[in-house]
């Protein structure tokens, strides 16, 4: 098998599966991220907690140096914006495959958030500057897309509402109405991500602009609203089992009357729906394939933990207990099983565009976050009650990852597509079966017996 580097981070099986998919240059810079990620990103992890202030003010006032240093590193070594896809952003992006960067994520994912921070493919920036790059114009694109490209500035996306069940995205309520030549706004939204950091400078505001349209998926229009225009308010950042993920963190926002130039809107009036199906698409296997890094991390954690000398429980070192056995294992299937699903998902995804994806996109988004949730139960119960403490970085890993259920749609959304689409096979089967049932009563007859059964 191959000695590329990546093998002994993911599965060797795997890497041989899909080596010869990879160019050259994609291989090279692989070597690079994994180098970059062990050995500059994993000691620095720390060090990133540790700068965030404690002073529930000044902690969203701060830009980390340990993440302006790792910037400057992964800008040198050309590991920056890999998440564009050159193949479907000629303009602007890099050349890799969705199936290249798939396993480049899951590298990324190894520190949770940081890598992805650091090489500039952290959420929601990957996804706002997807919308620019596809759907902006050459203005918005100067404006918002190369400073997002070069980390000067952080953006956030809103769409979800309080009070509004907005997993169905027709119950979006935010008033988007032209006046003039503005644009004003009106809503209230939460767990807008990102917007609680400093150097937020935009948000993509989604909201009803034609509520009255008998099409209801051409309702929505999406907006540009820079962050210090007169109306947006930051309330307060919400925690998830309280964690705040400070410095970014994910907000409470009131829009009031916020007055934009005509020009802000994107891609065109009751597009929104269009806009957001083109940016969720490769962003949940981005999020999938960082689930499987989180969780091939954790299992490696566990490996060294189970195996320290010092830890026995009645009279047995812990990897001599079954129970302990049999979760590594649990494990280790879990995560190569999950793993080929979501390589599958990029390969069509690079055939076939996001939309000639979508069965595949739709299984991973369900499949992916709750097998990490249980590798990650798994590892902690390993480590008794340290591991849900703040000495380990489990819990936050786990209260992440838990979040991912929701995210992007929620598991019951996606689970209702799949098995709607698998019951539109039907017909399909009940003309085969039929198809077969006459083959068999021919061939009773042909040889003079009956069933059986």
């Amino acid at each position: 098998m191959s000695s590329h580097p990546v093998a002994e981070f993911t599965s060797p099986s795997t890497w041989a599966l899909v080596e010869d998919k990879f160019s050259p240059y994609a291989k090279e810079t692989l070597t690079k991220l994994v180098d970059f990620v062990q050995n500059e990103v994993v000691p620095a992890e720390r060090v990133f907690h540790a700068q965030i202030p404690t002073d529930p003010e000044q902690r969203w006032k701060v830009v980390l140096p340990i993440v302006t240093e790792l910037n400057a590193k992964a800008k040198r070594l050309g590991l920056w914006n890999l998440f564009l896809s050159k193949a479907h952003y000629p303009d602007v992006g890099v050349d890799l495959t969705n199936l290249e960067y798939a396993v480049m994520a899951e590298i990324m994912g190894r520190t949770g958030h940081l890598a992805s921070v650091a090489t500039n493919c952290a959420a929601p920036d990957t996804g706002n500057m997807e919308v620019f790059a596809r759907y902006g114009t050459a203005t918005q694109k100067q404006e918002w897309l190369v400073p997002l490209m070069e980390a000067n500035i952080r953006s956030a996306f809103s769409m979800t509402e309080k009070g509004v069940a907005s997993s169905d995205a027709t119950n979006i309520r935010t008033s988007i109405r032209k006046e003039g030549n503005e644009i004003v706004i009106n809503g209230h939204k939460w767990w807008i991500s990102g917007a609680g950091d400093p150097r937020c400078a935009v948000h993509l505001v989604m909201g009803q602009s034609d509520p009255s349209n008998p099409d209801p998926y051409k309702r929505q229009s999406i907006v540009i609203v820079p962050a210090n225009t007169k109306g947006v308010n930051v309330i307060r950042p919400m925690q998830v089992f309280g964690y705040d993920d400070a410095p970014e963190g994910h907000c409470e926002v009131i829009y009031e009357n916020v007055r934009v130039p005509e020009g802000n809107l994107i891609a065109g009036w009751g597009r929104g729906f269009e806009v957001i199906q083109g940016r969720l698409g490769p962003g949940r296997i981005h999020h999938c394939m960082r689930s499987i890094g989180v969780a091939q991390r954790a299992l490696d954690i566990m490996l060294e933990r189970v195996t320290d000398p010092s830890r026995k429980t009645f009279g047995k070192h812990l990897y001599e207990h079954g129970t302990i056995v049999a979760n590594i294992a649990k494990s280790r299937a879990e995560i190569d099983s999950a793993r080929l699903l979501v390589l599958s998902a990029a390969y069509q995804i690079d055939k076939f565009k996001a939309k000639g994806a979508l069965k595949e996109i739709g299984i991973a988004k369900f499949v992916v976050p709750s097998m990490a949730l249980q590798v990650l139960d798994r590892v902690m119960q390993s480590f008794g009650a340290e591991g849900l403490s703040q000495d380990t970085p489990l819990a936050q890993w786990w209260a992440n990852l838990r979040t991912l259920r929701f995210a992007d749609g929620p598991d019951e959304v996606h689970m209702q597509q799949i098995g709607q689409r698998e019951l539109r096979r039907v017909p399909r089967l009940k003309k085969l079966s039929a198809q077969a049932k006459k083959k068999e009563q021919e061939l009773f007859a042909k040889h003079g017996i009956k069933a059986h059964l």
